[in-house]
């Protein structure tokens, strides 16, 4: 058993945690938590997720082009399953329901979870590899929290739900490293999921998020959303 790369899960566990509280504590200052999301959701998407996508279909001569169609599909199947969801509920409760949030969150818990098993993986490469990943993963956790909470109190969902997703969120993590040694996961699904993630995670940022600051046209408003993106430059620069 290796004590490290537990302490280094358990760590993220505690950096989701953090966030998502942070964001619970400071509700008044919601917008910003808005605008802060919408930029690291992007970020995540173009400067970690889509290059990880990418650089595992070029390992398996998996074309580009697939990648992309997936990418697109992605995009528009989350804005065509926002606008069926909120017309479903419009109808059914007169628009006091939003689904988009669990949506969200949701893939927030499944990439937090791959980002556990990128940890395990890097860790059986070698030690310094694991502990740059782990610590890349530490970090971007914490604002997996924030981005948790974010989406489903901007869609309406109680902060009980917001809870229990930020709870799922930081135990995904752990988990994936766990299981990371018990199953192997095809490299070809893997390029293809991640390019799912970066669909979803641009019309959330982008569509879902980034209109709500719109509504507080101020400098602080845009520099949380580049805070944000320099953030996550930041941390990937160092994988």
């Amino acid at each position: 058993m290796n004590w490290v790369i537990i302490g280094l899960a358990l760590t993220t566990f505690c950096s989701t945690l953090i966030g998502g509280t942070l964001a619970i504590r400071l509700r008044k200052a919601l917008p910003y938590f808005f605008a802060f999301a919408a930029g690291s959701l992007i970020a995540v998407s173009f400067f970690d997720i889509l290059p990880e996508s990418l650089t595992i279909s070029a390992s398996i001569n998996l074309s580009t082009r697939y990648v992309m169609i997936t990418v697109v599909g992605s995009f528009l199947f989350y804005s065509f399953l926002e606008k069926f969801l909120l017309v479903h509920f419009h109808e059914e409760t007169g628009g006091h329901a939003h689904v988009m949030g669990p949506v969200g969150a949701g893939s927030l818990v499944i990439h937090s979870f791959l980002d556990g098993v990128a940890i395990g993986a890097a860790y059986q490469v070698n030690q310094t590899v694991g502990l740059l990943v782990a610590l890349a993963v530490v970090f971007h956790d914490f604002t997996d929290g924030i981005n948790t909470v974010t989406l489903m109190l901007k869609n309406k969902q109680h902060l009980r739900n917001a809870t229990i997703f930020l709870i799922m969120d930081a135990i995904a993590p752990v988990l994936g490293v766990a299981i990371t040694s018990l199953i192997s996961i095809n490299q070809t699904v893997l390029a293809l999921v991640l390019a799912v993630f970066v669909g979803e995670f641009i019309y959330i940022g982008a569509v879902n998020l980034m209109p709500e600051t719109r509504k507080y046209p101020n400098w602080k408003i845009a520099a949380s959303t580049m805070l944000a993106i320099l953030l996550i430059l930041g941390l990937t620069s160092v994988i």
